[in-house]
């Protein structure tokens, strides 16, 4: 697959990802949106990733803006730095997927880059605008290593120092470019972080799709290690992983929905994707369910917001990355809007929000409505297979009905964003082509953790049966 715009940023393999290609897009970036004069530039800890920065910073600067190197730091920590700054910023990270791919993702001054504004950039691409000979404007660069530190003083002041007293909190450390910062931030908060399996090679965490070797080592370190939870993130930090103290991954959606209940939201915007139980918690006057990606979902906040400006919006994802659209309050203190995908803050929050209640993580999980997701992927799909497929069981209830059979009768079909059937039992089966990636992503839901798995089972052979037929998988 060629380097295109996914469900968010702009993805591709490595060896595609030259400094001729880097360089086009973030000209076409700079050319096509309003990016200001300073461009912040971060990174996650890839081994392709510093040399892609350098290259973003050279085509920067010469294009006659400055460029600020933030080095190494999660993406919501340099969201957060270059909207305090009134800057633009680029951060270098593949995120969840394999180390022979990798990035960009880009912010304006006001925050992530919409659709809108990647359709601005893919047509800047086809009218290039050459680059200023240095002489002419080379823009200077300036080194800024303290830039995450708003990002933990953040959490620090919202929750105060003994949010998380008396928690023993396990953090899988892997090559998460927020491995210390979890740990800072827990450590200050009053847990006892404990770090675990810290990596020099890239390890690509999904947090949406954690498989079962991965499962049954976290159950074993909760075990071995006496821990009342365990946290981790993807890749660049947008996406939290959270178990309770049986090693338990509890689901990006479940994390998303507590967040915005004990933060006070009263609108909530989730892709299709999510857990459907968010619509059954009075605490949510509005549910906004958009297609798959963080830019829909702040499309969707910022149309709730411009309504309403004193709205007390939130939105989250199937994979845990919080979007905060109003100002809440900590236990102890303020909490700004951060309408980028975040994974510290369903982190802190859920646990914060566990010890207050004394019910431990899976106490609080148990408090909600009785729905259960499940979600994986087949890997190596090619998309034109995987757009077949769906159109095929689109265009026919019948091809569906003999697709979808073990499932029962189809009682509705939602193509906000891939094909998501929903069955007389109440079970649902979602089919959706990764936006960024060669996958094909199957999502299942049901009334026990058993049948969701089950029904994922399900879908992801028959998928994978579908596809082996045309000879869509590698």
């Amino acid at each position: 697959m060629a380097p295109k715009f996914g469900t968010s940023g702009l993805r591709g393999l490595v060896s595609e990802l030259t400094s001729d290609l880097v360089g086009a897009y973030v000209r076409a970036f700079l050319v096509a949106c309003p990016a200001g004069s300073r461009v912040l530039v971060g990174r996650d800890l890839r081994a392709s990733s510093p040399r892609i920065a350098e290259d973003a910073i050279a085509a920067i600067r010469a294009a006659g803006r400055e460029a600020v190197d933030c080095g190494a730091l999660p993406t919501p920590a340099l969201a957060l730095a270059a909207m305090g700054q009134g800057a633009a910023a680029i951060m270098v990270t593949g995120s969840h997927i394999p180390a022979d791919r990798n990035g960009l993702k880009f912010y304006l001054p006001s925050g992530e880059i919409s659709k809108a504004d990647e359709a601005a950039i893919g047509q800047a691409l086809e009218r290039p605008v050459a680059t200023p000979a240095p002489a002419a404007g080379q823009g200077a660069r300036s080194f800024a290593p303290e830039a995450g530190a708003a990002y933990v003083a953040r959490y620090v002041q919202a929750f105060g120092d003994a949010a998380l007293a008396g928690l023993r909190v396990g953090v899988y450390q892997h090559s998460s470019v927020a491995r210390e910062t979890l740990v800072e931030i827990l450590g200050a908060l009053g847990a006892e972080p404990v770090p675990l399996a810290a990596s020099d090679s890239f390890v690509p965490v999904d947090t949406e799709a954690v498989d079962a070797g991965t499962r049954a080592m976290l159950a074993e370190w909760c075990a071995g290690q006496g821990l009342d939870a365990l946290v981790s993130t993807d890749g660049d930090a947008d996406r939290p992983m959270l178990t309770d103290a049986a090693g338990r991954v509890v689901p990006g959606d479940i994390l998303g929905a507590i967040t915005a209940r004990a933060l006070g939201a009263g609108a909530v915007c989730t892709p299709v994707s999510s857990n459907s139980l968010v619509t059954r918690l009075p605490e949510f006057e509005t549910v906004r369910l958009t297609r798959i990606g963080s830019p829909f979902v702040i499309a969707a906040m910022e149309e709730i917001l411009a309504a309403d400006p004193a709205a007390r919006v939130a939105g989250f994802e199937a994979n845990g990355g919080f979007l905060l659209g109003f100002a809440a309050r900590g236990p102890a203190g303020p909490l700004a809007p951060l309408m980028t995908r975040d994974a510290m803050l369903p982190l802190v929050t859920v646990l914060a929000a566990a010890r207050a209640a004394g019910s431990g993580v899976a106490g609080l999980v148990a408090g909600l409505p009785a729905r259960h997701t499940a979600a994986d992927r087949l890997q190596q799909v090619a998309p034109e297979a995987a757009a077949a497929l769906l159109t095929r069981l689109d265009a026919s209830a019948g091809a569906r009905a003999a697709f979808f059979a073990p499932l029962g009768r189809e009682a509705g079909c939602d193509r906000t964003d891939g094909l998501r059937v929903s069955f007389a039992s109440g079970e649902i089966l979602h089919l959706r082509p990764s936006g960024n990636a060669p996958e094909f992503r199957v999502y299942a839901e049901a009334d026990s953790p058993e049948r969701a798995a089950a029904v994922l089972k399900l879908g992801l052979e028959r998928v994978a049966a579908a596809l082996a037929d045309c000879g869509a998988q590698e």
